[in-house]
């Protein structure tokens, strides 16, 4: 008889550690087919199946939170704290951007089922992104995570602007996704693996060829830093989120921010052993993102490309704890990077999900003009936004400050001197753009339409916007349990640092 244990599992596997992930490429599948067959009328039967999974997705997350780090599924899949961390955001960030879209997206008179298997699949895609050591893994979990982005930004296929924003998203994150996989490439000619682990082995070893490690890395970094928005590969960033439905764009700005920030964490962090090669061009590429999303804010009229400039900025921000980490990282732990992701996911998908009540009857106003008269329509939206753009300035006690004065000091303990002042610059620059779009919700109506032009605040979206404005001033209070669960050194697999 022919032996069938090929067929069982191998022991290895810790199925527990692969779970949320399971869970959310689930609940799409199951929205899918609840889209297929359920009547038309209404997607709240697929919002509360969407909803469900998450919430179990993240409390398995939870969960396993000071269990042993370790490996499953050939080497594939990590769970460590920081894996964790990033993980539990993404399904934080996805909860929240399906909470208020459905109302959102019949206001547009767009009201596609799809939708909300799609986030969750992208989330997926995010989730494996940033729990692997594996660079093919990493490749697969941006492609899950980048098409289906591609699908939503055009999802409202009546918009030539939001069919504009899905070709040139799909035509830039293809040209990134080539430099990605060409890094990889080049790192798989170095080492002979496409373990992340094998990288310090082989720069350590003279088997290995540091010239094709060194060039892979550089094309790995061009890759990332266009799914993070980091200057000069920012420049799709603000005909995007603009002419993406408004929801998306908050997912876009905080999931995907996230899962490409986790990935470039993995990537650097692993690089480790040779940090003193590209942690000058680091220094400078901070510097640029930062200074060139700030100022080119000042600028601009449109509330999307405001914010899609500042996402920019908040990349610089989050690149200056990661370095200060890499530089010393027997101080500076992976835990300010965690909380100052927390804290700009919750304002940011705040400050889009009131901007979406601009979208009435098929139409959408995303002017700083056509905030004008919420105070008058809505005084806790008002009051909530300028909450959030409060928080993004950094101002005390919201989470936005403390997010930044960890970056400050993390920066000054590691004798990043320059970043920590250039990052303080940027910060007093933001306040001009943040206070004007603040304003603009407190100017009277202007235009012809009348005070009824906002949509009225549905349940979906005050449960978002209280769920946010929660966060943001209640990550304050919660941080040192946050920093207590992240230690200062993740394990590795394997020793990827100079003794």
């Amino acid at each position: 008889m022919p032996s069938h244990s090929y067929l069982t599992p191998p022991p290895s596997i810790d199925w527990l550690m692969l779970t949320p992930v399971i869970i959310v490429m689930l609940t799409g599948l199951v929205g899918l087919i609840v889209e297929m067959l359920w009547p038309k009328r209404t997607n709240n039967v697929i919002v509360v199946v969407t909803l469900v999974g998450l919430l179990a997705a993240g409390v398995s997350l939870a969960l396993q939170f000071g269990m042993k780090s370790g490996d499953t599924f050939a080497g594939m899949v990590r769970r460590d704290p920081a894996a964790l961390g990033f993980q539990l955001l993404l399904v934080m960030a996805s909860f929240l951007t399906v909470l208020f879209s459905e109302s959102y997206l019949r206001n547009k008179r767009a009201p596609f089922g799809e939708f909300y298997p799609l986030v969750v699949w992208s989330t997926a895609g995010g989730m494996i992104m940033v729990a692997t050591n594996s660079l093919l893994m990493l490749f697969i979990g941006l492609e899950v995570l980048s098409i289906a982005l591609y699908v939503m930004a055009g999802i409202v296929r009546q918009e030539s602007k939001s069919e504009e924003s899905a070709i040139k998203y799909f035509l830039l994150g293809a040209f990134g996704s080539g430099f990605l996989l060409y890094g990889i490439a080049f790192f798989y000619g170095g080492t002979g693996s496409l373990q992340l682990g094998a990288i310090g082995r082989a720069w350590a070893s003279s088997a290995g060829n540091h010239s094709l490690l060194l060039f892979g890395l550089g094309l790995m970094l061009v890759g990332l830093g266009f799914k993070a928005a980091l200057a000069p590969f920012h420049q799709w960033t603000p005909d995007v989120y603009q002419g993406a439905p408004t929801n998306v764009t908050a997912f876009m700005a905080s999931a995907s921010k996230i899962a490409a920030i986790g990935a470039l964490y993995r990537v650097l962090d692993a690089c480790a052993i040779f940090q003193s090669l590209f942690l000058p061009l680091l220094f400078w590429v901070a510097i640029l993102t930062m200074s060139v999303g700030n100022l080119v804010a000042l600028r601009q009229t449109d509330v999307k490309r405001t914010l899609a400039y500042s996402s920019i900025a908040n990349a610089g921000y989050i690149l200056v704890a990661i370095l200060a980490h890499l530089q010393r990282p027997d101080l500076i732990g992976v835990s300010t990077v965690i909380i100052f992701l927390a804290s700009y996911a919750l304002m940011t998908i705040g400050a889009f999900a009131v901007v979406s009540l601009t979208a009435l009857d098929g139409r959408e106003g995303t002017r700083l003009a056509d905030l004008n008269g919420l105070w008058q329509s809505s005084p806790f939206a008002a009051c909530a936004l300028v909450v959030f753009l409060a928080s993004l300035i950094g101002v005390p006690p919201t989470a936005g400050f403390f997010a930044k004065l960890f970056i400050f000091q993390d920066a000054l303990t590691a004798g990043l001197l320059p970043l920590a002042l250039v990052l303080a610059v940027n910060s007093a620059i933001s306040v001009y753009y943040y206070l004007g779009i603040a304003v603009a919700c407190f100017v009277g109506e202007t235009r012809e339409e009348g005070p009824h032009r906002f949509a009225s605040v549905s349940a979906g979206l005050k449960a978002t916007v209280v769920l946010c404005l929660l966060g943001v001033i209640g990550l304050t209070f919660v941080i040192t349990p946050i920093q207590s669960v992240l230690p200062i050194a993740v394990e590795a697999p394997v020793a990827t640092r100079m003794p």
